[in-house]
């Protein structure tokens, strides 16, 4: 799987194209801002959906761009979904963006399975920095190191904060010791910060479980 990052916007929102690097359609995730940015880099190939791993204002700037311009569905979790269509519940209005994005098409739950060419990403339902945040695993099928996109649930050291509305840090660390049975050499690509491993977060990361 080829995963490329594109920082975004004022909150340096990392947005991860996905694809099988033999030429078949992206996964456009986190599409945070900066629409011309995004769509330079896809080069005109095919999109089969934009998913958001959660429903902040921060992830989704560029969502209804991009959905225009490509004409691919929306998929976000259930929980969340209700929200990324107003300001105030996307939690943007707090601090003065208006960014929304369109209803989605798909709603996701814990388990699915979004299909790209041979891109295959699970969906996993990681609660904490929102009631529906989401991190999407992939197998890598040459028998390489999975890839774990993280959203705002994982980033290196740390994890996301829990102190906005719907934020829940019991709920988090569940979701951290979920993460923490990945295999170890699972490449996590986070939405805000540089990429790291599970096997690091294990040794490095306060908010992982303990023995």
């Amino acid at each position: 799987m080829q995963v490329r990052r594109l920082t975004l916007g004022p909150l340096e929102t990392n947005c991860w194209l996905l694809d099988d690097g033999l030429g078949g359609p992206v996964v456009v995730v986190d599409p945070a801002a900066e629409a011309e940015v995004i769509f330079g880099a896809l080069g005109g190939v095919r999109v089969a959906c934009v998913v958001l791993t959660h429903g902040h204002f921060d992830h989704l700037g560029a969502v209804a761009a991009i959905m225009e311009g490509t004409g691919a569905p929306l998929a976000v979790h259930a929980y969340d979904a209700p929200g990324i269509t107003s300001s105030e519940a996307n939690g943007g209005r707090l601090f003065g963006f208006t960014e929304v994005a369109p209803t989605a098409d798909r709603v996701l739950e814990d388990g699915d399975i979004i299909e790209a060419g041979q891109v295959r990403l699970e969906v996993l339902h990681t609660p904490g920095h929102t009631p529906g945040g989401i991190c999407l695993f992939a197998e890598d099928p040459e028998g390489g190191a999975p890839h774990l996109v993280a959203g705002d649930t994982l980033f290196a050291s740390s994890v996301g904060r829990t102190d906005f509305p719907g934020g829940d840090m019991t709920a988090l660390r569940r979701s951290i010791a979920r993460l923490a049975g990945l295999p170890a050499e699972t490449v996590v690509h986070p939405g805000h910060g540089p990429a790291t491993t599970i096997a690091r977060e294990i040794r490095v990361n306060p908010f992982f479980p303990r023995a």
